[in-house]
Formats: C-alpha cells, structure tokens, sequence
C-alpha cells in the first residue's frame, strides 16, 4: 500500500494528467459521449472542476451548507483548459498544506478523515482520466504507478462504493487482464468502451 505521505503527490499527478487531456479536447469535441452515460465531455470536465473547487472549503473545515450552491452549474465558461488549470492549482495547494491529511473534512454523510477524502479524489481524478481520454479518442493508458496505488486503496471500499451507487456493475474481464483494465472493471468501467 501507498505511503500516506506520498497521497498529495498522487492526487498531483492525476490533475496533472486530466489537465494534459482538457488541452487536447477540441472544440467540436466538447459534447461527445464519454463512459458516463449521463455526461458528454463537458459536463465530465465541468465535475472534476467542481470537484476542485470543492477540495479549498472542505480541506479550509468547511461544511456544504457553508459553501451552499456556490460550484452548481457550468465553471468551464468560455476558456475550458484556463477554468481546469485554476482549479487544479488551488485543490494541489489545498492538500500540500501542514496536515491536510491529518483534518476532519465534512462531507455529505458527514465528518471524515481528510486522508479518505484526498484518496476519494485522486481515484475519482484518475478514473474520470480515463473517461476523458475514451471520449475524446486519446491515449487512455494511464500512469502505471497510479493504477497501482488507486487498485491497492479501491480493494477496500469497493463494495461500499457498488451498494452506494457510486459506481456500476463490475464488468467480466479476461483472468489475464492487466491491472488498469481490472481498476476500470472495479469501478464499472469495460476497458473496450466506444
């Protein structure tokens, strides 16, 4: 398992390679389908954003009626790559502080420790990497590193994620899959989607 020192630095590289994708979407590619069935490109980028803009309050000991409707609705605007690029920097130095990972973050079903939310985020930010990439038809291979660290962690709380609702059904893969095709099939992805 990961060293929970190293978890910033994950969530980092995750950003980092999401952010490397926004700046490949094309302007005609901003409504494609993605494997979220209920987001095309847009609303897929525009989640991980709010996502973002969320990390700063919660990480601050905020609560959600604190920030209330704030983040709802399109925080793309006109320039897409410029409104991921701020919120990626201000949720990298959110959790880069003096004992991000050690606060209580409060969350809809109420307090946790900030090290569960950070690792909910970068596994969110990997796999929505992915989905990114499938819908705008780009390389899709993510860091191997990544997939290892997000596997380890998810093997936990799957279960919890599937009875929830996070996440769909968990697709058949080949015994032989590698482990990026199993993370995706973890969390509902088929590595074949599109």
């Amino acid at each position: 398992m990961t060293n929970t020192s190293e978890l910033p630095e994950l969530h980092r590289r995750a950003l980092e390679r999401f952010g490397a994708t926004v700046r490949q979407v094309r302007a005609d590619q901003w409504g494609r389908p993605t494997p979220c069935a209920e987001w095309d490109v847009h609303a897929l980028v525009n989640h991980v954003v709010n996502e973002n803009r969320w990390t700063l309050p919660l990480m601050e000991g905020r609560t959600m009626a604190d920030v209330g409707d704030r983040f709802d609705g399109d925080l793309l605007g006109d320039d897409p790559p410029a409104a991921w690029a701020q919120s990626a920097d201000e949720a990298t130095a959110a959790l880069h502080g003096d004992g991000a990972l050690d606060r209580t973050v409060h969350l809809s079903f109420g307090g946790a420790p900030g090290e569960e939310y950070v690792w909910q985020l970068f596994a969110d930010i990997l796999v929505h990497g992915w989905d990114l990439a499938r819908g705008i038809g780009a390389d899709d291979r993510l860091d191997a590193d990544l997939v290892e660290a997000c596997a380890a962690w998810f093997a936990g709380v799957e279960d919890a994620y599937r009875s929830a609702g996070a996440i769909g059904p968990r697709p058949d893969v080949p015994a032989d899959a590698d482990a990026q095709t199993r993370l995706l099939a973890a969390f509902g992805r088929a590595s074949r989607w599109g």
